[in-house]
């Protein structure tokens, strides 16, 4: 692994030792998923704290395995994934703050992968780490829709000081009417404390909340929750919505006949 960097952990007081790579000098091999058990699982407490969660994509073996332990001990929670599929499989399961892409890897086609993933998830927050520095490729990624992009070997110093800059938002609140969204926690409050939030319904809410007053068509939350194609056919929005008015009210989302749907706001 050709990262130039110095060993991130040395200025933080973590007392987390430097990463051996598998097979050398006696350091035990670290999969994916001993890496995420043993270093992004939330602590033990009575007290559940939210985090940002961060899924890292990339076939290199010890470039996951640092960045688990790296992004693990700036207090993250991370997910790994060494091929595209598997990659693309989580973003799709879980809401993630950030995803860390690199888009070239075997089996895929270019930046297929990028394409899809912010196809799937419209929105998603992409950091591009790849080996190609050229300009054309950095436009690319960008006009498709990637924050940041950061070329390797790269300075973990500065990837860490990235992720830091695309989280800024993660303790955001988001208020409409008679209703706070918590965006890091996925929870609405009406004024009764705390309601938890299926990834769903909490996408559903915050596009609506983000457009207050405003009537949204199925099409426009199919494709902005669901990253699909308009399909008159089907009723996924309507189940999620009624799930929604079971939480927070029926008052609150109101239904324009033959229109979509408004997030009442007085």
């Amino acid at each position: 692994m050709n990262l130039t960097i110095r060993d991130p952990y040395y200025k933080r007081g973590h007392g987390i030792p430097r990463l051996r790579s598998p097979g050398r000098g006696g350091g035990r091999a670290m999969t994916d998923q001993s890496v995420a058990r043993e270093l992004c699982a939330p602590p033990e407490s009575t007290t559940s704290v939210a985090r940002p969660r961060v899924l890292v994509i990339d076939d290199e073996a010890a470039i996951r395995s640092a960045l688990g332990r790296a992004l693990a001990a700036e207090g993250l929670v991370t997910d790994l994934a060494g091929t595209a599929a598997d990659g693309l499989s989580q973003a799709r399961a879980e809401v993630y703050d950030l995803v860390i892409l690199d888009p070239l890897m075997p089996g895929t086609d270019g930046f297929a992968v990028l394409r899809q993933l912010l196809r799937d998830r419209p929105g998603q927050t992409v950091m591009v780490l790849s080996r190609l520095a050229d300009v054309r490729c950095k436009v690319d990624c960008f006009d498709l829709g990637a924050r940041d992009y950061l070329t390797k070997p790269f300075s973990l110093d500065e990837l860490l000081a990235r992720v830091r800059n695309q989280l800024r938002g993660f303790d955001r609140v988001i208020r409409a009417g008679e209703i706070t969204l918590h965006v890091g926690r996925m929870e609405a409050d009406i004024g009764r404390g705390p309601l938890p939030l299926t990834r769903l319904e909490f996408l559903v809410l915050k596009e609506l909340m983000e457009h207050a007053g405003q009537v949204l068509s199925k099409g426009q939350l199919l494709e902005s929750v669901w990253g699909y194609d308009f399909d008159p056919g089907s009723n996924i929005v309507g189940v999620c919505v009624s799930r929604l008015r079971s939480k927070i009210g029926d008052h609150l989302i109101r239904t324009v006949r033959g229109e979509g749907y408004r997030l009442a706001v007085g």
